[in-house]
């Protein structure tokens, strides 16, 4: 009777393991279901967020056009082409007479800084904004002042030293996040004399605070500007600002002075230094270097001279060149004057401002060489053997950039010699990534490490935050599908041979890539995108069945609304260089000659004559004048399940 209850005994342990062994097996499936589904949301939002960097940059290849034709221009596109030309800094008064214009009134209970700055106004700027007040635009343009004061004095690249007891903290993008600010400075100290700070660039847009960023860190600056080094980075950039969202926050914010902040700040981009060196081994850089990368060309070149990565030096014959003037009534008029050699000597050479783009826009990748960056559209994608060869030459150990979002905040690469460090966290959407910060020492390894800000992404279970990704990566992937629709219609039907409207889900992912040029793994996302049958072909019109263009006028052609939609970014941006002092207003003769300039470089379809019924149609007051902001949204998105509150019952079928 002994040995058989021993037998029992021995017998129940080993069910508990095997049962254990199941739940844990199960568990790590289904937790590595949930990391792929989160992998494949992350995808989603990088692609298309590189997909419209690129359409940024190829603004520039526009811009191009213009300025290299512009004495070819007729006399109703000499409007834009000179405000292209022109810096919107010309008038821009001295500081004394700038800032005296801009009062605080009595009544202001916002807070309120002493020039020259102390550790104090720090205090009383990060409780303000705690408290979500507004600092004064005097104030701002104070401390912009200040800041491009401070920063004319500094070399391109900074120096700085550490030691075993003096350790630097390394931040990357911010993007206007102000809770992931605040969390370094209570988590890592604040910024002063033996707690020095690098913050690498993409201090603002898209996120909501990015002045409240802005003002901190340049007010930090300004009482330690030897211990607190900011570099530039692509967004540091008055052009990349009217897409995303800086502009339009300012704008907001200073209804009365925000033109003048714009115009001071656009000049304080330009005397950012565009690295930093850590103890001569570390190179700290927003973006990347290339295989042509010259660090003894970037430590001496005019670096203010790079006002906008979409502004590229122009050639211009100075005998044929057109010289564009303002008569008394502020009408542009052309004279047959050449252009003068100051505007000229006023640019960088164009391997110059390559050296800058290359610095601010390139990207690491496992592949060796160097090879053009077809996601972003700027810079290049660089290898382990271009790093190996480009430290080697200028004797660095490491290059620690941002410039990119990693799920874990951080990552390493080319065997330890590049790291990426981003420090806004939930940069797509609640829980999609950690925010992370280096420390660094003396010859001691680096140490990261990371953080969310948002309270409620680190409570939720990562199922639900798993979730609420995908429910928004496919929402933005729908919009950008419609935007397309005529086209893709078009590529399924090439492939529908026989009229069944099915394909193959091979056909219908090779039509994906082709018409929309993301890097997706389409056929993966088939299933969560259209209906797929029992013998595994694509309904391909159910792709559009939840989503479609909401217009006004039923008379336009779907063709006309789609490429709208399509190039509303650039034509915004295009719409805000014409409208120079921000009414949002322009003419209905500014908007057509805007549209056929566009039109024509970018070899975009579409009858003037709808057009020009649109347009009219949108001047409702009949003034010749159009708000060209609220023509745009016109054309919106709508989406069939809007309604529901959580993904959950529309993407059940991803678990």
């Amino acid at each position: 009777m002994g040995c058989g209850t021993s037998s029992l005994r021995n017998k129940q342990p080993e069910k508990v393991v095997k049962a254990a062994l199941v739940i844990q097996n199960w568990y790590r499936g289904y937790r590595a279901r949930l990391m792929a589904r989160q992998h494949y949301a992350l995808a989603i939002f990088q692609s298309i967020e590189y997909a419209d960097e690129q359409s940024q940059m190829q603004l520039s290849n526009f811009f191009s056009f213009m300025l290299e034709h512009y004495k070819h221009a007729r006399k109703e596109d000499l409007v834009l082409v000179n405000r292209l030309r022109e810096t919107n800094l010309q008038d821009l008064k001295d500081r004394q007479s700038y800032v005296e214009l801009v009062e605080v009134p009595k009544s202001y209970d916002g807070p309120r800084l002493q020039f020259p700055l102390t550790f104090t106004d720090i205090d009383v700027l990060l409780e303000a904004f705690r408290q979500q007040q507004v600092l004064h635009a005097h104030y701002v343009l104070e401390v912009l002042f200040e800041t491009k004061k401070i920063l004319r004095k500094m070399p391109n690249f900074t120096h700085v030293t550490t030691s075993p007891s003096k350790e630097i903290t390394i931040c990357g993008d911010l993007h206007g996040s102000l809770e992931d600010l605040l969390l370094i400075f209570y988590k890592n100290g604040l910024p002063s004399e033996n707690n020095s700070y690098i913050f690498n660039g993409d201090f603002v847009d898209r996120g909501r605070n990015s002045i409240e960023t802005l003002m901190v860190l340049f007010v930090s600056f300004l009482v330690y500007p030897s211990d607190l080094h900011l570099n530039r980075g692509n967004h540091e950039d008055f052009m990349m600002n009217l897409r995303y969202g800086f502009t339009q926050e300012v704008l907001y914010k200073y209804k009365l002075h925000g033109k003048q902040i714009l115009k001071v700040l656009e000049e304080v981009y330009t005397w950012l230094p565009i690295g930093t060196i850590i103890d001569d081994e570390i190179l700290i850089i927003h973006g990347g270097i290339s295989e042509s990368t010259d660090l003894n060309l970037l430590h001496r070149l005019e670096r203010n001279k790079m006002k906008t990565v979409l502004m590229p030096p122009m050639s211009v014959n100075r005998d044929q060149a057109v010289d564009l003037k303002k008569d008394k009534a502020g009408k542009i008029m052309a004279s047959g004057k050449a252009t003068s050699s100051n505007s000229l000597s006023e640019q960088l050479s164009k391997h110059e401002w390559e050296q800058i783009i290359d610095l601010l826009w390139s990207d690491p990748r496992g592949k060796d060489g160097c090879y053009p960056n077809t996601s972003r559209g700027g810079g290049c994608y660089f290898g382990p053997d271009v790093t190996a060869k480009f430290l080697n030459k200028y004797h660095l150990k490491t290059i620690i950039r941002s410039h990119e979002c990693k799920p874990d905040g951080y990552d390493i690469c080319h065997d330890g010699k590049v790291i990426t460090v981003f420090s806004a966290s939930d940069y797509y959407e609640e829980g999609s990534n950690r925010g992370a910060y280096i420390r660094l020492a003396h010859d001691m390894a680096p140490r990261f490490f990371q953080y969310r800000a948002t309270s409620a992404s680190c409570l939720s279970p990562l199922y639900q935050r798993v979730e609420v990704m995908e429910y928004s990566a496919i929402r933005i992937l729908k919009e950008r599908i419609i935007a397309r629709k005529t086209d893709l219609i078009r590529a399924f039907q090439l492939r529908d041979h026989s009229r069944s409207g099915k394909i193959s889900v091979a056909q219908w992912a090779f039509s994906m890539e082709n018409i929309l040029e993301l890097n997706l793994p389409w056929r993966t996302l088939s299933p969560h995108l259209v209906n797929i049958d029992s013998d595994g072909n694509v309904d391909y019109m159910s792709i559009f069945q939840d989503v479609h263009i909401v217009k006004s006028l039923e008379t336009v052609k779907s063709a006309v609304i789609e490429t709208l939609y399509r190039y509303r970014s650039d034509l915004k941006i295009i719409f805000n260089i014409i409208d120079s002092d921000h009414s949002g207003m322009i003419s209905i003769e500014e908007f057509r000659a805007m549209w056929k300039l566009f039109s024509s470089h970018y070899n975009v379809c579409i009858d003037n004559t709808q057009l020009d019924e649109l347009a009219h149609t949108m001047d409702l007051n009949r003034d010749g004048s159009i708000d060209f902001n609220e023509f745009l949204k016109t054309f919106y998105i709508v989406h069939k399940y809007d309604k529901l509150k959580t993904p959950h019952n529309k993407f059940a079928k991803f678990k």
